[in-house]
């Protein structure tokens, strides 16, 4: 694609990025075929080929509509355009500037900035959300449905293990997900030292940084990945062998922190080294079992659906990757067609764009639950809520599941 990038921003390094992206694409149109925004709405402008040429508009100088801010919040970000893309076009980071620049010269109404800034300051801050989320746990009960549906019901996280273990791995302290299933990371913590590894939390980290990010607070999101190597170097230095994510959406972000910190001196040697040691739990565990299954562990069939997040098969590009997992500790694994599709969480995608949001993971769970299963596997927080909300069908993090697969002594 030929561009003409404006002379304010055709040397920053925001322009450059841009500029190389653009003229990788060819227009061909391949990515409208699996978007779920151009399915859902039939409208050019909100597909990604629409969406880049609203982009390249405002890099090339045209002032942006509160229009075009609306078309590009309606993505996802859920990258299905970049697995499709034959030219290999980085649309999310494409999106990620475009967003910056358009909110920058776009203002919000009052009511969008109020609603944005309290998901940045309250889903970010464990002292804020964890309380908040206990007491909502607590009163669930007496809750409209509307507000009954983000807030899931607390599952005990179990007993944790005390053994301690030459091999050692960092677990992520997340933002939300400790408040809302504390269940998922205790299960990642019982299954690892079933393997022989200790799985520790640097109680000095926090957020990953990706809820910022894509909410346009980006100076507060590079604050979060400083924090975080910072919290994390000793643990590096001292040999710790990996960082392992059970939480899809936070692997790409952090997958993507070389990236982001590329042109800082003080961080970008040590980004790279944590994005080297950075892998997705499924990535961790198929090293870890090698090619048995060990003893601790014993397989039991069921019949199960699973949805792997967009921020795993088109972010991470590890498709397929759990569901072979799973097939080893006895699952059936049930047809779900259309599985490419998004379901509609896209982190605060559901809170944001709640209709679109809840059309699409209606639309989801049509075909996970087509063929009854006993559960529904998936691998991130975001979407395991999502979906819990439009189905009586139990909903886990596949960790969970191969938790109940430990030998209990």
């Amino acid at each position: 694609m030929e561009t003409k990038l404006a002379d304010w921003i055709r040397d920053t390094p925001d322009g450059q990025e841009a500029d190389a992206i653009l003229r990788a694409c060819v227009h061909c149109g391949f990515c409208n075929a699996t978007c779920p925004t151009y399915q859902l709405y039939g409208d050019e402008l909100d597909g990604p080929r629409g969406r880049i040429y609203q982009i390249k508009q405002v890099l090339e100088g045209a002032a942006p509509a509160r229009a075009t801010q609306v078309h590009l919040d309606r993505c996802l970000t859920c990258r299905n355009c970049e697995t499709t893309c034959p030219s290999g076009v980085q649309y999310g980071r494409l999106l990620d500037i475009g967003r910056r620049l358009v909110d920058a010269r776009q203002p919000r109404p009052a009511r969008e900035r109020l609603l944005r800034g309290l998901l940045r300051a309250g889903l970010t801050r464990r002292w804020l959300f964890d309380p908040a989320m206990r007491l909502g746990q607590a009163l669930r009960g007496l809750m409209p449905p509307v507000l009954r549906v983000k807030v899931p019901p607390r599952r005990a996280p179990g007993r944790l293990p005390a053994r301690t273990h030459a091999r050692k791995v960092l677990l992520l302290n997340g933002c939300v997900q400790p408040a809302m299933a504390p269940s998922i990371d205790a299960a990642t913590v019982r299954v690892l030292d079933a393997l022989g590894v200790q799985a520790l939390v640097e109680p000095r980290s926090g957020c990953c940084g990706a809820i910022r990010w894509h909410l346009n607070a980006q100076a507060q999101a590079l604050d979060d990945l400083r924090r975080n190597i910072d919290a994390w170097w000793p643990h590096v230095e001292a040999g710790a062998e990996a960082i392992v994510v059970n939480a899809s959406g936070c692997g790409v972000m952090l997958k993507d922190y070389a990236h982001i910190l590329r042109d800082d001196p003080a961080y970008a040697a040590r980004a790279q080294r944590i994005v080297s040691l950075t892998l997705d739990l499924c990535e961790f565990l198929e090293r870890a079992l090698g090619a048995g299954l060990p003893a601790a562990f014993v397989p039991a069939p069921a019949r199960i659906a699973f949805h792997p997040p967009c921020t795993l098969q088109h972010g991470q590009k590890l498709g397929g990757r759990v569901e072979a997992l799973l097939r080893r500790f006895g699952a059936e694994l049930l047809p779900v067609a259309d599985a490419h599709l998004c379901c509609g969480s896209a982190g605060t995608y559901s809170v944001l764009q709640a209709s679109a949001a809840a059309t699409l993971r209606d639309r989801k769970l049509a075909e996970l639950t087509r063929a009854a299963p006993e559960a529904i596997l998936s691998a991130n927080i975001g979407c395991l809520t999502h979906l819990q909300s439009g189905t009586p069908v139990p909903v886990r993090h596949w960790i969970e599941w191969v938790d109940q697969r430990l030998a209990r002594s």
